[in-house]
């Protein structure tokens, strides 16, 4: 990918940056911007669905035009575990980084797609965008609509290639 060796993913939440690490970029067509990261938080993350943890690697793929990334997480042995979508505003990519803002809603899709959950529908009601912001509150529910559509009927490993 260019001359880019190296690129820092910066998820934004309410204003503040909620956690940076470093991606190796992959691919960028001028709308995906698609990179590789191993899991970048201490320990064991467990969500009941799925553990997160020290080994793992999560291919991203960020749109500047959609309202989510979606990220494949695979095991230190590469078995895929499933997907993980970040309902997000659309990404904004500059020198050495892909800033996007979390709005809080999430997707989960099993690696053999019988799970899809929707995730933090509490934290995205408990935000207030829908009275800060009712067009982005709009668009970030059709996005995590969108996704689950896809999850559930097909189409979505589609988005990644």
């Amino acid at each position: 990918m260019g001359d880019v060796e190296q690129l820092d993913v910066v998820l934004v939440k309410a204003g503040r940056t909620k956690i940076r690490y470093p991606a190796e970029p992959l691919s960028d067509d001028g709308t995906r911007i698609t990179v590789r990261a191993a899991w970048a938080s201490e320990g064991v993350r467990d969500f009941g669905f799925v553990r997160f943890e020290p080994g793992d690697v999560f291919t991203e793929h960020y749109w500047r035009d959609r309202w989510y990334a979606v990220k494949e997480v695979r095991d230190s042995r590469g078995a895929l575990k499933g997907w993980y979508c970040d309902i997000t505003r659309p990404a904004e990519v500059s020198a050495g980084e892909i800033v996007v803002e979390d709005l809080d809603l999430d997707l989960w899709r099993s690696a053999d797609g019988t799970d899809v959950l929707r995730l933090d529908e509490d934290e995205f009601e408990a935000s207030g965008l829908a009275a800060t912001d009712p067009a982005a509150a709009a668009a970030a529910l059709a996005a995590l609509d969108e996704l689950e559509l896809r999850a559930r009927e097909g189409g979505f490993t589609a988005l990644l290639t």
